[in-house]
């Protein structure tokens, strides 16, 4: 089955092509609210956009390149053991790596390995659950230390190209994620789908998301380095 089967999934199959979707609701969730809490109260904050503008846009792209993922695995639910284990740590990684790495380039190692800690291990251990005990503790374990090394690479990054290397992250973080959509999409055919999420469930944990990463970023503790 080969990945150009996958992109005319994405653009007629009824699953694959929630995958885009969520993508962009998930973008379009997150820049409605940043622009309304921007014009409210940001606007007021000093140098907010020189400061923590490219770590901030950087964060919701991370989420909306989740998203889809998230909810790709809770559509069929259970899956074969090594697949479990590949898509927990995948999600705990990455998802752990990113959130890490762009609140520890704002507010320190210290506050950006816990965030990215909680946020790879939630999302590692939610996923690798598909496959059971195997694909959780995966999840776990890849969320650990995913959190740890965003967060530790943004602060040796620092007066190094820190923000050409967000870049290229992003975008290697872009092809793995599409490439665990790909494995997914080969498991699952012909399976029958269990569950359906609702573009709700999209607005809401974008809304959390943003709303949790907006809030550390600009509000939240901070090492000495960045006082």
């Amino acid at each position: 089955m080969s990945f150009r089967e996958f992109t005319k999934a994405l653009r007629h199959n009824d699953v694959e092509s929630n995958l885009l979707k969520t993508t962009f609701l998930s973008l379009l969730t997150s820049f409605v609210l940043l622009f309304f809490i921007y014009y409210v109260k940001l606007r007021h904050v000093t140098n907010f956009l020189p400061k923590y503008g490219f770590f901030l846009f950087f964060a919701v792209l991370s989420y909306a390149l989740i998203m889809p993922s998230v909810k790709y695995v809770r559509t069929y639910k259970e899956f074969q053991c090594m697949s479990g284990m590949m898509i927990g740590m995948t999600m705990g990684m990455f998802s752990g790596f990113l959130s890490g790495f762009f609140i520890g380039a704002t507010n320190g190692m210290f506050v950006g390995s816990i965030f990215g800690m909680l946020v790879g291990m939630f999302f590692g251990i939610w996923n690798g659950k598909c496959c059971g005990i195997m694909g959780t503790m995966e999840g776990m374990m890849a969320g650990l230390m995913g959190g740890l090394m965003g967060a530790m690479t943004a602060i040796m990054m620092l007066n190094d190209n820190l923000k050409a290397a967000g870049i290229i992250i992003f975008i290697i973080s872009a092809v793995t994620m599409t490439g665990l959509n790909y494995m997914i999409y080969k498991e699952t055919r012909g399976a029958e789908v269990q569950n359906r999420d609702g573009d709700f469930f999209t607005v809401f944990w974008s809304l959390l998301l943003t709303l949790i990463t907006l809030w550390i970023m600009v509000f939240g503790p901070r090492s000495a380095l960045f006082q």
